[in-house]
């Protein structure tokens, strides 16, 4: 899996009122990130947005289709990552609406993921020290 730097640099220039874009390599691909949050994966020639629970609803409502990949036991979709609508990448508007929304979804899961680290490191700090012997 590769990256289209064409469409990284599109989706750039359609999301950058959302704030400033940073491209990050990872899994075969790159996400896109505003702050913490990831608000959109490219990978091949497809643009991934974040999604989540009724997020994913009303991209698959419009056309979009989930993040998949190949496993032994057959695809495996990732609901968490819903394609753009087709008609978004011709309408930036149309896009930017999309990317608000995904926006708002990477923030809420930075913030849970965030709040994890914070209650596994409050957890070690409690615990009693390992003893030496």
């Amino acid at each position: 899996m590769a990256a289209d730097p064409g469409l990284i640099e599109l989706a750039r220039d359609l999301f950058e009122p959302l704030g400033d874009i940073r491209p990050r390599r990872m899994f075969g691909g790159v996400g896109l990130y505003i702050g913490d949050a990831m608000i959109a994966v490219v990978i091949d020639d497809v643009l991934y947005m974040k999604a989540g629970g009724d997020l994913s609803a009303s991209y698959a409502e419009a056309g979009a289709l989930p993040f998949a990949y190949d496993t032994k036991r057959g695809p495996r979709k990732i609901p968490g990552f819903m394609s753009l609508p087709e008609g978004a990448l011709d309408d930036p508007e149309e896009a930017l609406r999309w990317g608000r929304l995904s926006l708002a979804a990477a923030e809420v899961a930075a913030a849970e993921r965030e709040e994890k680290k914070a209650r596994k490191a409050a957890r070690g700090a409690s615990s009693p020290p390992a003893r030496r012997d």
